[in-house]
Protein backbone atom coordinates (compact mmCIF):
# COMPACT_ATOMS: atom_id res chain seq x y z
CA UNK A 1 0.00 0.00 0.00
CA UNK A 2 1.43 3.39 -0.96
CA UNK A 3 1.00 6.46 1.17
CA UNK A 4 0.87 9.80 -0.61
CA UNK A 5 2.53 12.77 1.05
CA UNK A 6 0.45 15.90 1.45
CA UNK A 7 1.94 19.14 0.21
CA UNK A 8 1.47 20.61 3.69
CA UNK A 9 3.82 17.93 5.04
CA UNK A 10 6.74 18.84 2.76
CA UNK A 11 8.28 21.13 5.39
CA UNK A 12 8.41 18.25 7.84
CA UNK A 13 10.57 16.19 5.50
CA UNK A 14 12.91 18.99 4.45
CA UNK A 15 15.85 19.54 6.84
CA UNK A 16 15.72 22.77 8.81
CA UNK A 17 19.07 23.88 7.34
CA UNK A 18 17.65 23.62 3.83
CA UNK A 19 14.38 25.35 4.75
CA UNK A 20 16.27 28.26 6.30
CA UNK A 21 18.62 28.74 3.35
CA UNK A 22 18.46 32.50 2.55
CA UNK A 23 17.26 33.51 -0.91
CA UNK A 24 18.69 37.05 -0.97
CA UNK A 25 21.75 38.90 0.31
CA UNK A 26 19.74 40.86 2.87
CA UNK A 27 18.90 37.54 4.59
CA UNK A 28 22.43 36.17 4.32
CA UNK A 29 24.45 36.53 7.53
CA UNK A 30 28.22 36.57 7.69
CA UNK A 31 30.95 36.95 5.05
CA UNK A 32 30.67 40.73 5.21
CA UNK A 33 34.04 40.98 3.45
CA UNK A 34 32.25 39.67 0.34
CA UNK A 35 28.68 40.97 0.58
CA UNK A 36 29.06 44.25 2.51
CA UNK A 37 28.53 47.63 0.90
CA UNK A 38 31.09 48.20 -1.81
CA UNK A 39 32.41 44.63 -1.53
CA UNK A 40 32.88 42.35 -4.51
CA UNK A 41 29.58 40.41 -4.61
CA UNK A 42 27.51 43.52 -3.94
CA UNK A 43 29.35 45.32 -6.72
CA UNK A 44 28.93 42.44 -9.19
CA UNK A 45 25.18 42.51 -8.61
CA UNK A 46 24.99 46.30 -8.70
CA UNK A 47 26.93 46.49 -11.98
CA UNK A 48 25.18 43.45 -13.47
CA UNK A 49 28.63 42.04 -14.18
CA UNK A 50 29.10 38.35 -14.88
CA UNK A 51 32.29 36.56 -13.89
CA UNK A 52 33.14 32.92 -13.19
CA UNK A 53 33.72 32.32 -9.48
CA UNK A 54 35.09 29.67 -7.14
CA UNK A 55 33.65 29.86 -3.63
CA UNK A 56 36.32 28.40 -1.34
CA UNK A 57 35.59 27.81 2.34
CA UNK A 58 34.79 25.29 5.07
CA UNK A 59 31.48 23.38 5.25
CA UNK A 60 28.43 25.43 6.22
CA UNK A 61 30.04 28.80 5.48
CA UNK A 62 27.56 29.71 2.74
CA UNK A 63 29.30 28.72 -0.50
CA UNK A 64 26.33 27.08 -2.20
CA UNK A 65 23.89 29.64 -0.81
CA UNK A 66 25.87 32.54 -2.24
CA UNK A 67 25.97 30.75 -5.57
CA UNK A 68 22.18 30.37 -5.51
CA UNK A 69 21.69 34.01 -4.55
CA UNK A 70 24.08 35.34 -7.17
CA UNK A 71 22.56 33.18 -9.91
CA UNK A 72 19.07 34.38 -8.95
CA UNK A 73 19.98 38.03 -9.49
CA UNK A 74 20.89 37.43 -13.16
CA UNK A 75 18.01 36.60 -15.50
CA UNK A 76 19.81 33.63 -17.04
CA UNK A 77 19.24 29.88 -17.18
CA UNK A 78 21.00 28.23 -14.28
CA UNK A 79 21.98 24.59 -13.85
CA UNK A 80 23.12 23.18 -10.50
CA UNK A 81 24.80 19.82 -10.21
CA UNK A 82 27.16 18.01 -7.89
CA UNK A 83 30.60 16.73 -8.80
CA UNK A 84 29.98 13.82 -6.42
CA UNK A 85 27.26 12.23 -8.56
CA UNK A 86 28.03 13.66 -12.02
CA UNK A 87 30.54 12.35 -14.54
CA UNK A 88 32.02 13.46 -17.86
CA UNK A 89 28.87 12.31 -19.70
CA UNK A 90 26.66 14.67 -17.68
CA UNK A 91 29.20 17.48 -18.11
CA UNK A 92 29.18 17.14 -21.90
CA UNK A 93 25.39 17.05 -22.04
CA UNK A 94 25.11 20.23 -19.98
CA UNK A 95 27.81 21.96 -22.04
CA UNK A 96 26.03 21.06 -25.26
CA UNK A 97 22.78 22.61 -23.97
CA UNK A 98 24.66 25.74 -22.85
CA UNK A 99 26.32 26.05 -26.26
CA UNK A 100 22.96 25.79 -28.04
CA UNK A 101 21.39 28.34 -25.69
CA UNK A 102 24.20 30.81 -26.35
CA UNK A 103 23.87 30.31 -30.10
CA UNK A 104 20.12 30.95 -30.25
CA UNK A 105 19.54 33.38 -27.36
CA UNK A 106 22.92 35.18 -27.29
CA UNK A 107 23.27 34.69 -23.53
CA UNK A 108 25.37 32.36 -21.36
CA UNK A 109 24.16 29.71 -18.95
CA UNK A 110 25.20 29.81 -15.30
CA UNK A 111 26.62 26.45 -14.24
CA UNK A 112 27.04 25.86 -10.50
CA UNK A 113 29.16 22.85 -9.55
CA UNK A 114 29.06 21.81 -5.93
CA UNK A 115 32.38 20.31 -4.73
CA UNK A 116 34.20 21.12 -7.96
CA UNK A 117 37.41 19.65 -6.51
CA UNK A 118 35.85 16.20 -6.90
CA UNK A 119 36.17 16.46 -10.68
CA UNK A 120 39.44 15.11 -12.09
CA UNK A 121 41.64 17.12 -14.45
CA UNK A 122 40.01 15.76 -17.59
CA UNK A 123 36.52 16.60 -16.33
CA UNK A 124 37.60 20.09 -15.31
CA UNK A 125 39.26 20.58 -18.67
CA UNK A 126 35.94 19.93 -20.39
CA UNK A 127 34.62 23.24 -19.04
CA UNK A 128 37.56 25.30 -20.30
CA UNK A 129 36.54 26.05 -23.92
CA UNK A 130 33.00 26.94 -22.86
CA UNK A 131 34.26 29.36 -20.21
CA UNK A 132 36.70 30.90 -22.73
CA UNK A 133 33.95 31.41 -25.34
CA UNK A 134 31.51 32.77 -22.81
CA UNK A 135 28.99 29.97 -23.34
CA UNK A 136 28.87 29.48 -19.57
CA UNK A 137 29.49 31.42 -16.37
CA UNK A 138 30.99 28.85 -14.05
CA UNK A 139 30.38 28.90 -10.30
CA UNK A 140 32.12 26.25 -8.23
CA UNK A 141 32.19 25.53 -4.51
CA UNK A 142 35.05 23.73 -2.78
CA UNK A 143 36.35 23.02 0.71
CA UNK A 144 39.83 22.34 -0.70
CA UNK A 145 42.51 24.80 -1.75
CA UNK A 146 41.79 25.59 -5.42
CA UNK A 147 45.51 26.09 -6.05
CA UNK A 148 45.92 22.33 -5.64
CA UNK A 149 42.54 21.01 -6.73
CA UNK A 150 41.55 23.09 -9.80
CA UNK A 151 43.58 22.97 -13.01
CA UNK A 152 45.60 26.12 -13.65
CA UNK A 153 44.01 27.09 -17.03
CA UNK A 154 40.53 27.02 -15.46
CA UNK A 155 41.65 28.69 -12.24
CA UNK A 156 43.20 31.59 -14.17
CA UNK A 157 39.82 32.35 -15.74
CA UNK A 158 37.90 32.38 -12.46
CA UNK A 159 37.74 34.68 -9.44
CA UNK A 160 38.43 32.89 -6.15
CA UNK A 161 36.35 34.15 -3.22
CA UNK A 162 37.39 32.93 0.23
CA UNK A 163 34.67 32.28 2.82
CA UNK A 164 35.53 32.06 6.52
CA UNK A 165 34.01 29.88 9.26
CA UNK A 166 31.01 31.76 10.65
CA UNK A 167 31.54 33.80 13.80
CA UNK A 168 29.62 33.13 17.01
CA UNK A 169 27.49 36.28 16.61
CA UNK A 170 26.48 35.22 13.10
CA UNK A 171 25.51 31.72 14.20
CA UNK A 172 23.45 33.14 17.09
CA UNK A 173 21.45 35.23 14.58
CA UNK A 174 20.90 32.20 12.36
CA UNK A 175 19.74 29.99 15.23
CA UNK A 176 17.42 32.62 16.73
CA UNK A 177 15.86 33.29 13.34
CA UNK A 178 15.23 29.55 12.91
CA UNK A 179 13.61 29.40 16.37
CA UNK A 180 11.31 32.36 15.61
CA UNK A 181 10.42 31.72 11.95
CA UNK A 182 6.89 30.25 11.88
CA UNK A 183 6.86 29.68 8.13
CA UNK A 184 10.12 27.79 7.49
CA UNK A 185 11.60 27.39 10.94
CA UNK A 186 10.60 26.13 14.37
CA UNK A 187 8.52 29.16 15.42
CA UNK A 188 5.27 27.23 15.75
CA UNK A 189 6.82 25.06 18.48
CA UNK A 190 7.32 28.05 20.82
CA UNK A 191 10.68 26.66 21.93
CA UNK A 192 12.69 28.30 24.69
CA UNK A 193 16.47 28.23 24.77
CA UNK A 194 18.99 29.97 27.00
CA UNK A 195 22.37 31.46 26.11
CA UNK A 196 24.35 28.50 27.51
CA UNK A 197 22.50 26.09 25.21
CA UNK A 198 23.10 28.27 22.17
CA UNK A 199 26.80 28.48 23.06
CA UNK A 200 26.99 24.70 23.40
CA UNK A 201 25.53 24.24 19.91
CA UNK A 202 27.85 26.86 18.45
CA UNK A 203 30.96 25.54 20.20
CA UNK A 204 30.40 22.19 18.51
CA UNK A 205 29.62 23.59 15.07
CA UNK A 206 33.14 24.54 13.89
CA UNK A 207 31.66 27.71 12.37
CA UNK A 208 29.25 25.61 10.28
CA UNK A 209 25.70 26.98 9.97
CA UNK A 210 24.34 23.73 8.60
CA UNK A 211 25.71 21.75 11.54
CA UNK A 212 24.31 24.30 14.01
CA UNK A 213 20.82 24.10 12.49
CA UNK A 214 20.91 20.29 12.27
CA UNK A 215 21.85 20.08 15.95
CA UNK A 216 19.11 22.54 16.89
CA UNK A 217 16.51 20.59 14.92
CA UNK A 218 17.43 17.27 16.58
CA UNK A 219 17.67 18.86 20.05
CA UNK A 220 14.15 20.25 19.61
CA UNK A 221 12.89 16.67 19.70
CA UNK A 222 14.27 16.31 23.24
CA UNK A 223 12.70 19.54 24.51
CA UNK A 224 10.94 19.27 27.87
CA UNK A 225 8.06 21.70 28.40
CA UNK A 226 9.21 23.44 25.21
CA UNK A 227 12.64 24.07 26.78
CA UNK A 228 15.73 22.95 24.85
CA UNK A 229 18.26 21.81 27.45
CA UNK A 230 22.00 21.21 27.46
CA UNK A 231 21.30 17.51 27.96
CA UNK A 232 19.13 17.51 24.85
CA UNK A 233 21.85 19.21 22.83
CA UNK A 234 24.46 16.73 24.07
CA UNK A 235 22.19 13.88 23.05
CA UNK A 236 21.78 15.47 19.62
CA UNK A 237 25.52 15.94 19.26
CA UNK A 238 26.51 12.44 20.36
CA UNK A 239 30.20 12.79 19.45
CA UNK A 240 31.73 15.89 17.93
CA UNK A 241 33.18 15.28 14.48
CA UNK A 242 36.01 17.65 13.60
CA UNK A 243 36.65 18.89 10.10
CA UNK A 244 39.45 16.72 8.77
CA UNK A 245 40.55 15.12 5.55
CA UNK A 246 43.72 13.05 5.71
CA UNK A 247 44.49 13.95 2.09
CA UNK A 248 43.16 17.50 2.14
CA UNK A 249 44.45 20.90 3.16
CA UNK A 250 43.30 20.67 6.78
CA UNK A 251 45.57 17.66 7.24
CA UNK A 252 48.56 19.76 6.20
CA UNK A 253 47.38 22.78 8.19
CA UNK A 254 47.26 20.75 11.41
CA UNK A 255 50.60 18.99 10.99
CA UNK A 256 52.12 22.38 10.16
CA UNK A 257 50.63 23.81 13.36
CA UNK A 258 52.08 20.91 15.38
CA UNK A 259 55.52 21.22 13.80
CA UNK A 260 55.70 24.99 14.26
CA UNK A 261 54.43 24.85 17.84
CA UNK A 262 57.15 22.32 18.66
CA UNK A 263 59.75 24.52 16.98
CA UNK A 264 58.52 27.48 19.00
CA UNK A 265 58.94 25.45 22.23
CA UNK A 266 55.25 25.76 23.18
CA UNK A 267 54.44 22.56 25.08
CA UNK A 268 50.69 23.22 25.51
CA UNK A 269 50.04 24.24 21.89
CA UNK A 270 52.02 21.22 20.67
CA UNK A 271 49.93 18.86 22.80
CA UNK A 272 46.72 20.53 21.60
CA UNK A 273 47.51 20.16 17.90
CA UNK A 274 48.56 16.55 18.38
CA UNK A 275 45.31 15.90 20.26
CA UNK A 276 43.28 17.57 17.49
CA UNK A 277 44.84 15.33 14.88
CA UNK A 278 44.33 12.13 16.87
CA UNK A 279 40.73 13.00 17.75
CA UNK A 280 40.01 13.73 14.10
CA UNK A 281 41.20 10.29 13.03
CA UNK A 282 44.81 10.86 11.99
CA UNK A 283 47.04 7.78 11.90
CA UNK A 284 49.15 7.94 15.09
CA UNK A 285 52.10 6.43 13.22
CA UNK A 286 52.03 9.35 10.79
CA UNK A 287 52.40 11.68 13.78
CA UNK A 288 55.18 9.47 15.16
CA UNK A 289 57.07 9.72 11.88
CA UNK A 290 56.77 13.50 11.91
CA UNK A 291 58.07 13.62 15.49
CA UNK A 292 61.11 11.56 14.47
CA UNK A 293 61.74 13.97 11.63
CA UNK A 294 61.39 16.94 13.98
CA UNK A 295 63.91 15.45 16.40
CA UNK A 296 66.50 15.36 13.61
CA UNK A 297 65.57 18.57 11.81
CA UNK A 298 64.89 21.01 14.65
CA UNK A 299 66.72 19.60 17.68
CA UNK A 300 69.52 17.50 16.27
CA UNK A 301 72.60 17.32 18.45
CA UNK A 302 71.40 20.04 20.81
CA UNK A 303 69.75 17.06 22.54
CA UNK A 304 70.71 13.66 21.05
CA UNK A 305 68.19 11.94 23.32
CA UNK A 306 65.31 13.50 21.35
CA UNK A 307 65.72 11.07 18.47
CA UNK A 308 65.85 8.07 20.80
CA UNK A 309 62.75 9.21 22.67
CA UNK A 310 60.69 9.69 19.50
CA UNK A 311 61.75 6.29 18.16
CA UNK A 312 60.86 4.74 21.52
CA UNK A 313 57.44 6.46 21.39
CA UNK A 314 56.82 4.93 17.96
CA UNK A 315 57.74 1.48 19.26
CA UNK A 316 55.55 1.99 22.35
CA UNK A 317 52.58 2.87 20.16
CA UNK A 318 53.20 -0.18 17.98
CA UNK A 319 53.28 -2.33 21.12
CA UNK A 320 50.28 -0.80 22.97
CA UNK A 321 48.05 0.54 20.21
CA UNK A 322 45.24 3.03 20.84
CA UNK A 323 44.54 4.65 23.28
CA UNK A 324 47.38 3.71 25.65
CA UNK A 325 50.09 4.14 23.02
CA UNK A 326 49.02 7.72 22.39
CA UNK A 327 50.41 8.66 25.81
CA UNK A 328 53.87 7.74 24.55
CA UNK A 329 53.38 10.16 21.65
CA UNK A 330 52.26 12.84 24.10
CA UNK A 331 55.38 12.20 26.18
CA UNK A 332 57.54 12.62 23.07
CA UNK A 333 55.74 15.85 22.15
CA UNK A 334 56.38 17.31 25.61
CA UNK A 335 60.06 16.34 25.43
CA UNK A 336 60.54 17.77 21.92
CA UNK A 337 58.78 21.04 22.71
CA UNK A 338 60.83 21.60 25.86
CA UNK A 339 64.18 20.47 24.39
CA UNK A 340 66.87 22.95 23.23
CA UNK A 341 66.51 23.64 19.52
CA UNK A 342 69.08 23.51 16.74
CA UNK A 343 68.74 23.19 12.98
CA UNK A 344 72.52 23.00 12.51
CA UNK A 345 72.48 19.34 11.44
CA UNK A 346 69.71 20.11 8.91
CA UNK A 347 71.61 23.18 7.63
CA UNK A 348 74.89 21.26 7.40
CA UNK A 349 73.30 18.44 5.42
CA UNK A 350 71.58 20.94 3.09
CA UNK A 351 74.95 22.58 2.36
CA UNK A 352 76.51 19.18 1.72
CA UNK A 353 73.80 18.21 -0.76
CA UNK A 354 74.15 21.54 -2.54
CA UNK A 355 77.86 20.83 -3.10
CA UNK A 356 77.16 17.23 -4.08
CA UNK A 357 74.61 18.33 -6.68
CA UNK A 358 76.93 21.04 -8.02
CA UNK A 359 79.88 18.64 -8.43
CA UNK A 360 78.71 15.04 -7.96
CA UNK A 361 81.88 13.46 -9.37
CA UNK A 362 84.59 14.94 -7.17
CA UNK A 363 87.32 12.26 -7.05
CA UNK A 364 88.11 10.61 -3.72
CA UNK A 365 91.68 11.60 -2.69
CA UNK A 366 94.13 8.75 -3.37
CA UNK A 367 95.16 8.54 0.29
CA UNK A 368 91.58 7.62 1.24
CA UNK A 369 91.22 4.81 -1.31
CA UNK A 370 91.78 1.15 -0.48
CA UNK A 371 94.39 -0.55 -2.65
CA UNK A 372 92.65 -3.90 -3.09
CA UNK A 373 94.75 -4.91 -6.14
CA UNK A 374 98.42 -4.53 -6.98
CA UNK A 375 97.55 -2.19 -9.84
CA UNK A 376 95.66 0.14 -7.48
CA UNK A 377 98.65 0.18 -5.15
CA UNK A 378 100.93 0.88 -8.09
CA UNK A 379 98.98 3.97 -9.19
CA UNK A 380 98.92 5.41 -5.67
CA UNK A 381 95.76 4.13 -3.97
CA UNK A 382 96.26 4.39 -0.20
CA UNK A 383 99.63 6.10 -0.51
CA UNK A 384 100.25 8.69 2.23
CA UNK A 385 97.31 7.39 4.28
CA UNK A 386 97.83 8.22 7.96
CA UNK A 387 96.21 5.80 10.43
CA UNK A 388 94.94 8.02 13.27
CA UNK A 389 95.42 5.37 15.95
CA UNK A 390 99.17 5.33 15.28
CA UNK A 391 99.46 8.94 16.41
CA UNK A 392 99.62 10.31 19.94
CA UNK A 393 96.70 12.71 19.47
CA UNK A 394 94.64 10.14 17.49
CA UNK A 395 94.32 12.59 14.59
CA UNK A 396 96.51 13.83 11.74
CA UNK A 397 96.72 16.75 9.32
CA UNK A 398 95.90 14.44 6.39
CA UNK A 399 93.41 15.99 3.95
CA UNK A 400 90.15 14.05 3.80
CA UNK A 401 88.06 16.40 1.64
CA UNK A 402 88.05 16.47 -2.17
CA UNK A 403 90.57 18.94 -3.53
CA UNK A 404 88.01 21.49 -4.72
CA UNK A 405 86.24 21.49 -1.36
CA UNK A 406 89.29 21.85 0.84
CA UNK A 407 88.64 23.94 3.97
CA UNK A 408 84.85 23.85 3.40
CA UNK A 409 82.83 24.08 6.68
CA UNK A 410 79.34 22.62 6.74
CA UNK A 411 78.52 22.14 10.41
CA UNK A 412 78.72 24.94 12.96
CA UNK A 413 77.36 23.91 16.38
CA UNK A 414 74.61 26.00 17.93
CA UNK A 415 74.81 27.65 21.37
CA UNK A 416 72.33 25.40 23.21
CA UNK A 417 72.28 21.99 24.84
CA UNK A 418 74.78 19.29 23.93
CA UNK A 419 75.99 21.26 20.91
CA UNK A 420 77.99 23.41 23.32
CA UNK A 421 79.95 20.27 24.20
CA UNK A 422 80.25 19.31 20.52
CA UNK A 423 81.72 22.75 19.77
CA UNK A 424 84.36 22.20 22.44
CA UNK A 425 85.21 18.82 20.89
CA UNK A 426 85.46 20.21 17.35
CA UNK A 427 87.60 23.11 18.51
CA UNK A 428 89.83 20.67 20.42
CA UNK A 429 90.36 18.45 17.37
CA UNK A 430 91.07 21.48 15.21
CA UNK A 431 93.66 22.74 17.71
CA UNK A 432 95.42 19.35 17.68
CA UNK A 433 95.51 19.30 13.88
CA UNK A 434 96.89 22.85 13.87
CA UNK A 435 99.57 21.88 16.44
CA UNK A 436 100.56 18.80 14.46
CA UNK A 437 100.82 20.85 11.27
CA UNK A 438 103.04 23.45 12.92
CA UNK A 439 105.32 20.79 14.47
CA UNK A 440 105.38 18.63 11.36
CA UNK A 441 104.08 15.52 13.16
Amino acid sequence: MSVSKKKSDEKEYTPLAERMRPLSLDKFYGQEHLIGKGKILSQLIKSDHLVSIIFWGPPGSGKTTLGYILAKYFDLPCIFFSAVVSGIKEVKEVMSKAESHKKFYKQPTIIFIDEIHRFNKAQQGAFLPYVERGDIILYGSTTENPSFEVIAPLLSRMKVLILNPLEKETLVKILIEALNDKDKGLGNLSLKVNEAVLELIIDHSNGDARRSLNTLEIAANFAENNQITEEGVKEALQKRILLYDKKGEEHFNLISALHKSLRNSDVDASLYWMGRMLYSGEDPLYIARRLVRFASEDIGLADPKALSITLSAKEAYNFLGTPEGELALAEAVIYLASAPKSNKTYSAYSKVMKDVEASPFEPVPLQLRNAVTSLMKEVGYGRSYEYAHDYTDLTTEMETMPKKLKDRTYYTPGPLGFEKEIKKRIDWWKSLKKKNKSTGQ
